[in-house]
Parts: structure tokens; sequence; C-alpha cells
């Protein structure tokens, strides 16, 4: 995302704001599913803020959740001393998840979240919240009914907050996420219908963390079959990817990961290209 300056918050989002915080309050305890994210990050400093001890991070630790998310997660855990939990998930464990059905993030939010409010119950938590946002409400998302099933709170859709109100106030926060591009799972790479293992993300992690390398800010790489990458980028850098020696780089590193077919995405970047397919 491009790096910019937000505008001031308006009264009116403080004063939104202010109610998130008295919605915690009302809480008493919560434990925050923190991923690094702009959402879990806003929505876990807000929590911290108020309810100090009886706030508690809890952070999934998988093979579809990238090192340096967690890292980055950890760190900001440090950095306002909120005590920082991990559990481990291993999706491909999950039956069904491996075969990347429609349903896919249902079955892992379900599980997630289970591991999770038993994780906060061991520790004197009485709520679970998560960070989806009002914009969420827009795109197929299955693992939300998963959140609701299980109780979960998820505070920045009931008070009504968009994901560009989340930044703004971020930023006047001085959160170190509002600028941070979207992210989504690496199992979201994936076709549905096509199977997930564990060689397939390493592809796909690999992939994504050289363009983050190369300075790429928003982008995904899609996997199709065993070997073919489909990378999308915000289309203000396909001139940048059509330098020949970025690219020629980019395809031999691709190929050191697995790929043999490298391609870009003419529409360019977008989220939930995957479910493009769902209503052809």
């Amino acid at each position: 995302m491009e790096k910019k300056a937000f505008e001031a918050p308006t009264e009116e989002l403080l004063n939104k704001y202010e109610k998130l915080k008295r919605y915690f309050k009302d809480l008493g305890s919560v434990a925050i599913a923190f991923s690094s994210g702009v959402d879990s990050t806003f929505l876990l400093y807000a929590a911290h803020d108020v309810l100090k001890e009886k706030c508690l991070a809890i952070t999934a630790r998988s093979c579809s959740f990238p090192k340096r998310e967690f890292d980055e997660a950890t760190d900001f855990c440090k950095k306002i001393g909120v005590r920082h939990l991990v559990v481990e998930s291993n999706e491909l464990e999950i039956e069904g998840f491996s075969s990347n059905p429609p349903n896919r993030c249902y079955l892992c939010k379900k599980e997630l979240f289970e591991k999770i409010f038993e994780l906060a119950g061991s520790e004197g938590i009485d709520y679970v919240a998560e960070g989806s946002n009002l914009d969420d409400n827009g795109d197929y998302r299955p693992g939300l009914l998963a959140i609701k099933e299980l109780g979960a709170k998820s505070p920045l859709r009931e008070i009504g907050f968009t994901k560009q109100e989340i930044r703004i106030l971020s930023a006047y926060l001085g959160l170190p996420t509002a600028t941070k591009p979207s992210f989504a799972c690496l199992a979201s790479r994936f076709p549905y219908g096509e199977i997930i293992n564990e060689k397939k993300l390493m592809m796909v992690d690999k992939a994504e963390q050289l363009l983050f390398d190369l300075g790429f800010e928003q982008f995904r790489v899609r996997i199709h079959g065993e070997n073919v990458a489909r990378i999308e980028l915000l289309t203000k850098d396909f001139d940048r990817m059509l330098d020949e020696s970025l690219r020629l780089n980019i395809y031999e590193c691709f190929k050191e990961y697995g790929f043999a077919y490298v391609s870009l995405d003419l529409k360019g970047y977008r989220t939930g290209s995957m479910n493009e397919i769902l209503n052809v």
C-alpha cells in the first residue's frame, strides 16, 4: 500500500473509537485472535488500552501463516506489553480442508477458534474477539459463520468500522499497521477443489516473500495445479514488473521454488479473486 499521511480523524470517528473502548470495558476480559494485520492490531491495541492484564493476545502458528507475520505479532505484543499466547494449528489435518472446498475457511476457523476459546477459558478470560470489519460483509467469507456459531465477538463489525476508518485511527494512534497491505492466509491462494499441501504452501510463501523483499507492496501469488504461478500486482506496478532484469530474476527464483510457469494477471490485484469462479 502506498505510504501516505492520513487525514485527522473526525469527531464522529473519535466518538466511535470511544464506543469501542466502552465495549471492551463492558466485557471485562477478552482474548483477541491476533494475526498482526491491520484490523486485529487496532482491535488488540484498543482492548489492551482498556483492560490491561485482562486482555490476552492469541496467535495461531501454522504452515499457512508466514513467519514474518508471526514475528510481527510477537514484536507488537512485546512493544505494548500485552500477554501473548500461541496455539498450534495444523489445518492440513482438518477433515476436508486439504481438498479445498468452498467452505474451507469455515472448517479452518471453526477448528482454530475452538482452540482459542479453550485457551482463553483456561486463562480465566470470559470472551474472545476477532477483527473482521464492516467491509468484510461484502465478500464470500464462510469463516464468519464459524465465528458467529462459536460466539466470538466481532466489535469492529458490530460498531460499524470500515477498513479506511481503522487505518485513519491506526495512524492517529501511531500503530505500525496503518499502511500495512491487506493479507489473507496462504490457503486462499489455491483455486477451490485443488489439493492444498505443505509443499505448495511453501512454494507460495517463498514466492510472496521474494516479492515482498523486492519492494512490492500489495500482491498475491496464486497457484494453479502443481506448478503454475499467477501473480496479482497493483496495476501501478505493472511497468516495474516488465523491467527485463527484474522479470527474469523473479522467473528464475520462482523456478527454484518449484514453479514451471509464471504469469502476470492482467486484471491486477484484488481480494477474493478465487471467489470469482463461484459466480460464473
